[in-house]
């Protein structure tokens, strides 16, 4: 508690807000789900085995509209383990432990140790090239190998699970497990049988193996006509990326050319400019324009909004900085000028027991009929996509 009183007010003001959406979308959540009938939909929704009790019903009656898409397999893993061999795409906490996106974390730790070395050099500060270069190598090398082992060891785990002779595991397995994975060709761990294809590989990964067999990811693989709504639905937030990255590279042209690693004056001095548009952002840009091209042309595009969202702080970054530059509400009284006027936040912020608010956001919303169109579309989005996504994914309809 006294850590909490003595954070920052406008910090306090924006977890109590999160806190608050939160709380609200469980509730809205279990009146969706109870209200809907649940879609027939096309995904994996193992049997439950065994007569559930009463607190069952009831946690499945409250917070059964959470355990959709993603979530049962979650909660597969979490009951009988890496049963199926599909599963071993499912999302550990660390971010390259089974998913091979968050390998590109380590573009991070080599493009910071990168950047260092070449303002070194440019300084004239650096006290030896091959040391500098060592030191550089070693480093880069210790850290990538901590985001890298996770993932390896997993595929390790899933080799060990899939390619071994069978052990006799699948008469353990209840019936309906059993009957499922007949039923949608899942391969079950521990039975006899052909060996899976990417036992074989000379590097065996699971992981690209399971999203080309079961849920047929590729390259281009979803330009279908069919594929249209879908589309649509990544639309927005391809938009708001695609416009995040040419703000930025329209800005700072020489920056993006020289790869950030050339010395501005600016830091010279001691003087860096902070914010979206300044240099520390680059590697953020360039790391959701990545993921960006990549999601639209390889994956499932609706997953983008959820994928981009989980991933680059770009995707909340790039539309605050919009709101700031071009919603007056948020400008200082008394200016015309955005980038001369700070910020209109209140002194302090109140606590979570009291009615008041000093959230910008909630600010904005309370304006509504006075926002620019920009704005509104903005909110309007992130508030149409939480509305609508807890509305259609807690009832098993098609969402990302």
């Amino acid at each position: 508690m006294e850590l909490w009183s003595r954070a920052d007010p406008q910090l306090r003001e924006v977890v109590c807000f999160s806190l608050r959406c939160r709380a609200l979308a469980l509730l809205l959540q279990a009146v969706f789900n109870l209200l809907i009938p649940d879609h027939a939909a096309d995904a994996f929704s193992p049997p439950r085995p065994g007569a559930p009790g009463a607190w069952d019903a009831l946690l499945e009656r409250l917070l059964g509209g959470l355990a959709r898409w993603d979530g049962e397999h979650f909660l597969f893993i979490a009951e009988h383990g890496y049963l199926l061999e599909h599963s071993c795409a499912g999302l550990f906490a660390l971010a390259a432990a089974a998913r091979a996106n968050g390998l590109v974390n380590a573009g991070f730790v080599l493009y910071s140790r990168a950047r260092r070395f070449a303002l070194q050099l440019q300084a004239g500060s650096a006290p030896s090239l091959w040391k500098q270069l060592l030191s550089l190598a070693s480093s880069a090398a210790l850290m990538c190998a901590g985001i890298f082992l996770p993932f390896v060891l997993f595929q390790c785990y899933a080799y060990v699970r899939f390619c071994s002779p069978g052990t006799g595991l699948a008469p353990s397995v209840p019936e309906p497990l059993l009957q499922l994975a007949r039923d949608k060709g899942y391969r079950v761990a521990g039975m006899a049988g052909a060996e899976p294809p990417w036992c074989s590989q000379r590097f065996p990964v699971v992981y690209s193996y399971v999203q080309d067999t079961y849920w047929n990811v590729g390259f281009l693989r979803y330009f279908e006509l069919r594929q249209i709504p879908n589309f649509l639905l990544a639309l927005p937030v391809t938009l708001l990326c695609s416009w995040a990255a040419w703000t930025y590279v329209s800005t700072n042209p020489r920056h993006c050319l020289t790869l950030g690693l050339e010395r501005r004056k600016t830091e010279e001095r001691g003087k860096a400019r902070d914010g979206f548009c300044g240099p520390a952002a680059f590697v953020y840009v360039v790391h959701s324009t990545a993921l960006l091209l990549f999601g639209f042309s390889c994956m499932h595009v609706q997953v983008l909004t959820r994928f981009l969202g989980s991933s680059s702080p770009i995707l909340y970054w790039f539309p605050a900085y919009l709101l700031q530059e071009h919603e007056p509400l948020l400008w200082s009284a008394g200016t015309d000028n955005p980038k001369s006027g700070k910020p209109l936040l209140g002194k302090s912020a109140s606590r979570c027991e009291k009615g008041t608010s000093d959230n910008p956001v909630v600010r904005l919303l309370l304006n509504w009929r006075s926002l620019t169109p920009l704005s509104k579309s903005i909110l309007g989005f992130f508030l149409g996509y939480w509305l609508l996504g807890l509305i259609l994914h807690c009832n098993f309809f098609p969402w990302t």
